[in-house]
């Protein structure tokens, strides 16, 4: 249940390159698939460039092209290739880097299926992939051309789509965030039921803010991708199902993280329908998850932490917000000491002016102790110690939050102004 991104002020861009534009100055209403594999182990890690398609709709943001909100754990910059000008940049983390931080990642050397989305190009432009390490080093990179005429760049989405139906719509597109909530293990007797948890998992997410009073800036589409079997994989338990995104529990040998390294196959059950933004909803009452910043959200729907987790994940998977729970003495190899983590929610201090220390009232002290009063709870923003996995030198904004346990009622108020900034930023 991971993963985050540090946010930044809006209107500000992260290096140089940034100018006044347009969509329509170089971009086509469709959207161009980039399908890589990252690849490596825990000494070297590479980038392979493995497709190009196109689809047929652009659903991203037409403003803010050439700026992050956040700053992920790894970018992808898009650059006009006459003109040399920055025209769209992205940011992202992904599963592979997570298990570069695994013990397996010492002695074995394995591949990760990444799709990510960007607006489609008028004319030839070249693109950037730099992933970053915990210190925040660029530790592979890969530079290629796309040209938009090229014959070999794969047409998706043109025919039929697969079955789905809006829960809600903000308004169009280009004006929204699109957010599609999936089916993983629902065989095909069972799209009632999938539509019925897609709905309770839309619900659980408008309930929370900021997301309650910026409800009209989203659309929601539930999409029924069929799974020959009922369920998802349990390795631990020898259950193994056929299923749409071939998704399963014990991700690194941790029994409750669920996730798919199928993430081409996400891309193609939606090619068509407009979507940035991704919650699969697997079909069983195993507790657990997932959330990689700019990837997915992957939960459970019928255990009865179902609503909180889902939000939980999104926050990780839409908002780039970090785990704030921990359970280890010693720190986390995703975030070392020295290093201010790029999440918005956590802090080693190093750099905490650039968090939420303008959040704090006067006098607060720094690290803060738990406050007695549980009226305060969740709302007392201070400098509280354990999290990132780490009960030492790591602190959360709050005692309690939603990115902290299951039995919060509410996104922290760093959490809020944070996932705020994000929708506004693409939205604005």
């Amino acid at each position: 249940m991971k993963r985050a991104a540090l946010i930044l002020a809006l209107g500000l861009s992260l290096g140089s390159g940034t100018f006044a534009q347009t969509f329509e100055d170089y971009f086509v209403d469709k959207t161009l698939r980039l399908d890589y594999i990252f690849m490596g182990n825990a000494d070297k890690q590479d980038i392979c460039l493995d497709e190009l398609s196109v689809l047929p709709q652009w659903a991203g943001r037409r403003h803010h092209l050439s700026e992050l909100p956040l700053e992920g754990n790894g970018e992808i910059t898009m650059k006009d290739k006459a003109t040399g000008k920055v025209i769209y940049r992205t940011s992202f983390s992904s599963l592979f880097q997570e298990w570069i931080g695994e013990q397996e990642a010492k002695v074995v050397k394995r591949g990760f299926e990444n799709t990510f989305l960007v607006p489609y190009p008028k004319q030839p432009a070249e693109i950037t992939v730099v992933l970053r390490n915990a210190s925040r080093e660029v530790s592979a990179t890969l530079v290629h051309e796309v040209n938009p005429s090229d014959i070999l760049i794969h047409q998706r989405g043109e025919g039929d789509l697969t079955p789905h139906r809006y829960l809600w719509q903000g308004g169009s597109s280009d004006k929204c965030i699109d957010v599609a909530i999936m089916a993983e293990g629902y065989a095909a007797n069972e799209s009632d039921l999938f539509y019925k948890d897609a709905a309770v998992a839309c619900e659980a997410l408008f309930a929370h803010e900021p997301f309650k009073k910026l409800k009209d800036r989203f659309n929601i589409v539930a999409v029924f991708s069929e799974s020959k079997d009922s369920g998802v994989s349990i390795p631990r338990k020898d259950e193994w199902k056929k299923t749409a995104v071939s998704s399963h529990f014990d991700t690194f040998y941790s029994d409750r993280y669920l996730t798919t390294r199928s993430v081409k196959a996400i891309h193609n059950w939606l090619a068509g329908i407009p979507y940035e933004h991704i919650i699969i909803l697997a079909n069983t009452d195993t507790y657990g998850g997932g959330g990689i910043y700019n990837s997915y959200t992957l939960t459970t729907a019928h255990h009865s932490m179902f609503r909180p987790v889902v939000v939980h994940e999104f926050g990780h998977s839409f908002g780039g917000l970090a785990d704030e729970y921990a359970y280890d003495e010693a720190p986390s190899p995703l975030y070392p000491y020295d290093i201010e983590p790029w999440e918005p929610n956590i802090t080693t201090l190093v750099h905490f002016e650039d968090k939420w220390k303008d959040m704090l009232e006067q006098g607060t002290p720094v690290p803060t102790k738990p406050q007695a009063d549980e009226k305060l709870i969740y709302t007392k923003v201070g400098v509280y110690e354990g999290a990132g996995y780490t009960k030492k030198g790591i602190y959360r904004p709050t005692t309690e939050c939603r990115m902290r346990i299951n039995e919060a009622p509410v996104f922290c108020p760093v959490c809020q102004r944070s996932l705020e900034r994000t929708i506004r930023f693409y939205t604005e």
